[in-house]
């Protein structure tokens, strides 16, 4: 299944070029083509910050994960083009600005403040609690967040931001050249993951007004 904004995802890496060294194993260069699967590398378990207000109701929450028109599609565009003109972007544990680099859960935190006013938590540990709908695996849509273990031991390490067509975007390690698109259907990627949330339905309102 096609998504909405998978069409953007080549335009926009033909405009920026992928690092290739980094900090954890296996993979090898950034996104040329078809994505690449690497191994982990430590990840930011800051301390986390409340999310702001503006949550929707429980029925507006159910009505994002039920058969109904995806609602979110132009805030989703505004994240992930910003993300993608990111790609590159050297990965720093702790980081959390262009400046600086980002790990994997500062450069989320990042690109959802910026352009969605939603301060996320900042540690993947409690990102991954965040009260936002749980979408499966083959229901998922640009904007929503994928959560993996990497270190086999069954809790959450590392995350990043659906793209669409089984492509997501993360800050990945020094040694994969940091911000970075991978596929889901990499077995590496696939046999961490964990779950998918949608966070954009904590969108305080402000930001859907600025993207109707």
């Amino acid at each position: 299944m096609l998504q909405r904004f998978a069409p953007l995802v080549p335009l926009a890496l033909t405009l920026v070029l992928a690092a290739c060294a980094g900090q954890v194993a296996p993979p090898q260069a950034g996104y040329q083509g078809a994505p690449r699967t690497h191994s982990a590398a430590p990840w930011a378990q800051d301390d986390a910050t409340p999310a702001e207000t503006g949550e929707p109701t429980a029925q507006e929450l159910a009505e994002l994960t039920d058969d109904q028109p995806y609602q979110l599609p132009q805030l989703a565009d505004s994240i992930l083009s910003h993300g993608l003109s990111l790609v590159g972007t050297r990965y720093r544990f702790g980081g959390s600005s262009a400046k600086s680099g980002f790990d994997c859960s500062g450069f989320i935190g990042y690109l959802f403040k910026e352009e969605a006013g939603l301060q996320l938590p900042r540690s993947t540990r409690e990102m991954i609690n965040i009260d936002a709908p749980l979408v499966e695996r083959d229901e998922l849509e640009p904007g929503d967040l994928v959560f993996f273990s990497t270190n086999g031991r069954g809790r959450v390490s590392h995350a990043g931001i659906y793209l669409g067509d089984d492509q997501f975007i993360h800050s990945a390690s020094r040694r994969s050249g940091g911000v970075r698109v991978d596929s889901l259907d990499d077995r590496y990627w696939r046999r961490s993951f964990i779950e998918a949330k949608r966070a954009l339905a904590m969108a305080p309102s402000e930001a859907l007004e600025r993207h109707p």
